[in-house]
């Protein structure tokens, strides 16, 4: 997270809605909306030319949708990866599983309160993932053997020491920081660093990528 405000751009085609998280995210004390776009080939100039610290980015756009958005600034390939808080109408898994595949770090539906959205902002660029404990064991496990691996194969779990494989596990249970803490009865501030070090060591940008290869190599499951 950066020292400075959150640096957000909103790429939503809806121009009240658009106006509407302009105004929210803007008037929040620790956020700087520094762009908009309407469109996702918009979007992608944008981001390139701005690089935001969020990117709040909705599915259904004209010339290119949110999620192909997603999958060039946020996917493996991404030269310099953008977080992206996908922002939707539907509730519909297959969005969802769609949205974390392509890179999203987290995803919000567009009837939540307005000031989950700037929570939310708030989350994603702290590096933290932005799903339920319910969407992640029944989604992310619904989903986790048509994913692919975003670590490299050959064991990635073997480089955890055992207790950042309880925190992983953990993570991939939808618990945060503080209740992992309160779990392990650790400090928060240990448990962040844990969860930085997992992070490093698997080379995953933040904590939806984690908790899907904690699915992919069987650490949890659906099941629980």
């Amino acid at each position: 997270m950066t020292d400075g405000p959150i640096r957000v751009l909103i790429c939503e085609d809806q121009q009240l809605i658009r106006a509407g998280y302009v105004a929210v995210l803007g008037a929040q004390p620790d956020m700087e909306v520094v762009g908009q776009a309407a469109n996702g080939r918009d979007a992608l100039t944008e981001i390139g030319r701005l690089r935001p610290d969020v990117v709040v980015m909705d599915i259904q756009m004209p010339l290119l949708d949110g999620i192909e958005v997603t999958r060039r600034v946020a996917g493996p390939d991404a030269a310099i990866p953008a977080k992206v808080l996908v922002v939707t109408t539907f509730n519909v898994g297959q969005y969802v599983y769609d949205a974390l595949r392509a890179g999203a770090s987290g995803f919000l539906l567009k009837d939540a309160p307005l000031d989950e959205l700037a929570e939310g902002v708030r989350t994603v660029a702290r590096g933290e993932s932005l799903l339920s404990p319910a969407v992640t064991r029944t989604l992310i496990g619904r989903y986790a053997d048509r994913i692919q691996p975003v670590a490299p194969a050959g064991g990635p779990l073997d480089r955890l020491a055992p207790r950042e494989l309880e925190v992983l596990e953990l993570i991939a249970g939808g618990l945060s920081n503080a209740e992992i803490a309160a779990e392990l009865v650790l400090s928060v501030e240990t448990v962040k660093t844990y969860v930085s070090r997992i992070l490093t060591k698997l080379d995953l940008r933040d904590r939806v990528q984690a908790v899907v290869l904690a699915y992919r190599t069987g650490l949890v499951s659906a099941a629980g």
